[in-house]
């Protein structure tokens, strides 16, 4: 292998050559000072350079990895500003994903053969990222087709936060029986005869169908590692390159951290997870918040994993619902109370937080208890603070936020429930769920995220078209134009704004210089594919802190090895997550055929003039496709 210098350029010493570059490409850095560049380099985890081919040429050493991207579009990595990542983790292999699936038939199809597979003891659950609008048949699947589909195996189907459907061994196995009380806010749906149907409803509130589904067995010791890790290779197969966790109800600090903890400990994280604490007993939130103030602290922790804050409650008595097949729920009379100890310990101690509030009513309820608290000199600059979700949140309201130094993020719940909240409340309030542009208009962060598992799925481009279009997963636009916003703005929307919430916009959300070297090469363009393509976009291969985390199509086989899905009859390994049905499904699927039929495909022509360029290939060399070189 040459070392000449070729160009008047000395090839760099190994150890300050870059450890990858990506070449040959269309970058959106997401930096105003360069906004588009052709390559970039990367060492010890950073960008180091940005700019065109000739720029990086110089980084090349004896190991560098060199990437072709073939002129397709590479931009910052995803950040998800509200995904239950944490609790998807340790689930995941355990679910049977309707994500993405466009009809019942094909549903139920797979339930059926995936309750086939299941062992005595197990259940199948399809558990959120779906709604029964994306659906050709336009309905939910009846007890009896899931008896019919699984007589003996337990089957349990979630939709949104409104309800779940199952079949007799699934009532058997929870234990639902005519004498069966419903539980405060949830209904048991009974036959002329008293017994359960099989259907579960929110009524308003979803501790019914969580309660249900914690009935199901879980994983243990290694297989919650296997299961969070193929999770997260699943999530960076679209992209996404961080993540801030919600936390959520059944997820109890330390317990059901540890998974992450101890894959973060081992350097097998391949998504960067900021977390939030999340107080779990109805009146001791006040307590657990004092108790976790005095032994952790927000940004304890790494640039993988770390700590963020509390929320997204902090007293339950504050939590609104946001089932829309449902009136909007009344919250108790005076939670201010308690509310207003915990807000004011949080701040008294320099935690941020993040609150679910669906409602406007909600939220201004909230804002008195903050500004009467901010009065007292207890809301700082700096002190990072959020709603969540904020649907039907007023101009009035926004005002106060901005006043007050808040952000906003906001998720594409209405991508799945925009059809239930049309019918309740009208075009006018669906038009303006949530106000986005008013959002922007005034200035604040407006980060984006999925809300996923249980209600969206976690696909961020089916978010990301919901910020554009305005439409639903059934197609039926919501929002008018002046509340949507561009393609720059929601792809802002879910980089270094997610990036601000966490006080890491410096390094996180742009592709520059010092940033972390967090990126995706796309499928197709999001700045040029038909509007109706966006969701279908997926990462070909995903780059987390310069670490190859997620590679398809041209590029596979070339990220890190995981271990097998286990138990080995999850429904991952036949069906895998998220059911695509864009052009990055056929590019892989072509690339495998063609490596089964041992057919040899030439070297881009470009690419290989720059190599032999740089004195690094024998002119006359044979050398096999691959769009990846350790030189």
């Amino acid at each position: 292998m040459s070392t000449m210098p070729v160009g008047g350029l000395v090839p760099l010493a190994e150890e300050n050559a870059a450890d990858l570059v990506v070449r040959n490409a269309r970058i959106h850095t997401g930096d105003p000072a360069r906004p588009h560049a052709e390559a970039i380099a990367v060492r010890d985890g950073v960008v180091t350079v940005v700019g065109d081919d000739k720029d990086v040429a110089g980084s090349v050493g004896p190991r560098t990895r060199v990437v072709d991207a073939l002129g397709r579009r590479v931009v910052p990595g995803l950040n998800d500003a509200h995904l239950h990542v944490i609790r998807g983790g340790l689930n995941y292999v355990l679910e049977l994903r309707w994500d993405g699936v466009r009809s019942l038939r094909e549903g139920l199809r797979m339930l059926r053969e995936q309750a086939a597979r299941t062992p005595k003891g197990q259940w199948v659950r399809v558990v959120g990222g779906w709604s029964a609008e994306q659906f050709a048949e336009r309905r939910l699947p009846t007890p009896a087709e899931l008896n019919a589909a699984a007589p003996d195996t337990p089957v349990f189907v979630l939709h949104l936060y409104q309800s779940a459907v199952m079949n007799r061994a699934a009532l058997k196995a929870a234990g639902f029986t005519r004498d069966t009380p419903d539980p405060k806010g949830g209904q048991i749906v009974r036959g002329r005869d008293g017994e359960p149907t099989g259907m579960l409803l929110a009524a308003p509130g979803a501790l019914i169908l969580y309660s249900t589904l914690a009935k199901a067995p879980t994983l243990e010791g290694e297989d919650r590692k296997t299961s969070t890790r193929h999770y997260l290779r699943e999530l960076n197969r679209f992209g996404l390159t961080s993540a801030i966790d919600a936390a959520g109800g059944f997820q109890n600090f330390p317990d059901n951290y540890a998974t992450v903890v101890e894959l973060a400990e081992a350097g097998q994280l391949s998504l960067r997870i900021a977390y939030h604490l999340f107080p779990q007993t109805p009146g001791q939130e006040v307590d657990d918040l004092a108790r976790w103030i005095a032994t952790v602290r927000p940004e304890d922790g790494d640039a993988w994993l770390r700590l963020n804050g509390a929320g997204e409650n902090l007293t339950w008595s504050a939590a609104d619902f946001e089932n829309f097949a449902e009136p909007r729920p009344e919250l108790t009379d005076g939670y201010e109370a308690q509310f207003e100890k915990a807000v004011r310990l949080l701040m008294e101690n320099g935690w941020g937080f993040r609150l679910h509030a669906t409602y406007d009513e909600t939220i201004r309820r909230d804002l008195a208890v903050f500004e009467k608290l901010a009065a007292d000199g207890l809301f700082p600059a700096g002190n990072r603070w959020l709603f969540d979700h904020a649907e039907t949140v007023s101009a009035e309201s926004l005002d106060r936020i901005a006043a007050l130094g808040g952000a906003v993020s906001v998720q594409n719940r209405m991508s799945f429930q925009g059809e239930v909240f049309l019918r309740r409340y009208g075009p006018g309030a669906a038009a303006d769920a949530p106000p986005v542009r008013a959002m922007l208009d005034r200035g604040l962060t407006v980060a984006a995220g999925t809300d996923a598992t249980r209600v969206s799925s976690y696909n961020p481009w089916v978010a990301l078209h919901w910020l554009v279009s305005g439409r639903t997963v059934g197609d039926l636009a919501l929002r008018p134009p002046s509340n949507r916003v561009g393609r720059r703005t929601a792809l802002e929307m879910f980089t270094r704004a997610g990036a601000a919430l966490t006080g890491e916009q410096d390094v996180k959300g742009q592709l520059r210089p010092g940033c972390y070297a967090d990126l995706a090469v796309l499928s197709d363009d999001y700045f040029s594919v038909p509007e109706e393509e966006i969701p279908h976009i997926e990462s070909l291969l995903t780059v987390v802190g310069g670490r190859v985390v997620y590679a398809a199509a041209d590029y596979e086989g070339i990220d890190e090895e995981l271990p097998p899905v286990s138990p080995a009859w999850s429904p991952v390994t036949r069906f895998g997550g998220y059911q695509a049905s864009g052009r990055a499904q056929a590019l892989s699927a072509g690339v495998r055929q063609a490596a089964s039929l041992g057919e040899a495909v030439s070297e881009s022509r470009e690419h290989r003039r720059w190599r032999e360029e740089r004195g690094r290939v024998r002119a006359d060399a044979a050398i096999p496709f691959d769009p990846c070189f350790d030189l």
